[in-house]
């Protein structure tokens, strides 16, 4: 029985780096992505209200992704606690994270893409 418990920690923890991966490249993809489009709208032959509905767009696809940022950092905190409390975990629980963003994301109750510390988000 614990062993099954144990694999399936691990498939956890591992599907739950990935999902947190998958989210900061999204939000780097979108943040490269705005940054070429401002970059052609600097064009003197281009209007400067060009493309104006279009980033409005991809603000608002920005924070949508953030808040998504958001609540998978909750939903790992939770599955931290659920970790201390079937296995008597004592300990502060870290997981790794791959992606370039790794202590940041987005404080939801602004509701705008204003960037929190992680430490600094109230469960």
């Amino acid at each position: 029985m614990l062993n099954r418990v144990n694999q399936d920690a691990w498939k956890i923890r591992k599907l739950m780096r990935e999902a947190e991966a998958v989210n900061d490249e999204m939000l780097l993809a979108l943040s490269a992505l705005k940054t070429e489009m401002l970059k052609a709208r600097q064009n003197p032959e281009v209007e400067v209200h060009t493309g104006q509905e279009a980033l409005l767009h991809l603000t608002e696809a920005e924070q949508l992704v953030s808040r998504a940022s958001n609540r998978l950092l909750r939903t790992h905190r939770a599955l931290n606690d659920v970790a201390r409390e079937t296995a008597g975990v004592d300990e502060d629980i870290r997981t790794e994270r791959r992606a370039s963003l790794n202590r940041l994301t987005s404080a939801e109750s602004h509701g705008s893409p204003v960037i929190a510390q992680v430490d600094d988000l109230n469960p």
